[in-house]
């Protein structure tokens, strides 16, 4: 059961990732701008023709630091899974 840990730690953190940067299904469900995810939101700051570059980039920042810092929490593990998925026997 100790080798399973950081694979299921890498699954994890696959699937927190997918989730958190999900754009279409949100898109397609949620019909209220108050109900929108983080990824919908940055999607608002850009328009037809322009796009508010600092505010965009700013809030990018903010969407990804929660990414970055389970990547550096969880470092160890995702080391480890990515390693025992490449060794035989």
């Amino acid at each position: 059961m100790a080798g399973c840990k950081p694979v299921i730690v890498v699954v994890v953190i696959f699937t927190f990732i997918g989730v958190w940067n999900d754009f279409l299904g949100p898109l397609l469900y949620l019909t209220s701008d108050d109900k929108f995810t983080l990824a919908l939101g940055l999607a608002g700051f850009q328009s037809t023709y322009t796009a508010q570059w600092g505010y965009l980039m700013a809030a990018s920042l903010v969407v990804i630091l929660p990414i970055i810092l389970i990547f550096f929490v969880l470092q160890r593990y995702f080391v480890e899974g990515v390693t025992l998925t490449g060794v035989k026997g």
